[in-house]
């Protein structure tokens, strides 16, 4: 069975942008999506370990996913200057009730990409220092 790592509380009043149907405040991630961003993107699990929990409480921008009830979590930062990109798909009424809000992805992206990414996709949230 796919074992679940709690991270943190979730921040309904900034993840309320994605969806108000929000039906829990803890935010996991299970082994087969760590196992996904350790192969997909080899460098960047240490990264999530260090910045993952903060970019969930603290995101610079939420912007519209793919898939129903998802966000795009970004955040730059700032000693390094990497950008992040991280989906966070959250757990509705709609959902069996074992479900959490759960991390799908993580990985770094370029600056260019970070840019289109604002560009084009529906900004959710911003934080207010932006």
């Amino acid at each position: 069975m796919d074992k679940a790592h709690y991270l943190c509380k979730l921040n309904k009043a900034i993840c309320g942008v994605i969806t108000e149907d929000i039906c829990s405040d803890e935010v996991i991630i299970t082994d087969k999506q760590i196992k996904h961003i350790q192969e997909r993107h080899p460098d960047d699990y240490e990264i999530f370990l260090k910045h993952g929990r903060d970019m969930i409480l603290n995101p610079d921008y939420i912007l519209e996913a793919n898939k129903p009830f998802s966000g795009v979590l970004l955040k730059e930062i700032v000693e390094n200057g990497e950008k992040l990109y991280l989906v966070l798909r959250l757990k509705t009424s709609l959902d069996p009730v074992e479900y959490k809000n759960s991390v799908i992805t993580f990985t770094k992206i370029k600056p260019k990409e970070w840019r289109r990414m604002l560009r084009n996709k529906k900004i959710l949230y911003k934080r207010a220092d932006k």
